[in-house]
């Protein structure tokens, strides 16, 4: 196995186990303070925009290459 396609697959698995860990952080925390359901949507949803976005970004860089490639 070359060390790209490694270092490929090990960002993958650990920013997927990274962003899997901080979704039970954000779970704990809620269920600590007792935030009830719409307390714990809220903390999903403030905590977890970041997550988002970290995960959107691929995403829109990839629609906006094959877009640019229709025009």
């Amino acid at each position: 196995m070359e060390t790209e396609v490694f270092e490929q697959w090990m960002m993958y698995i650990l920013v997927g186990g990274l962003i899997l860990f901080m979704a039970f952080i954000i779970w704990d925390l809620a269920k600590k303070s007792k935030a009830g359901r719409l307390g714990t949507a809220i903390l999903f949803l403030g905590l977890g925009l970041c997550l988002f976005a970290f995960l959107a970004k691929p995403v829109i860089t990839y629609v906006i290459e094959v877009t640019k490639g229709i025009q």
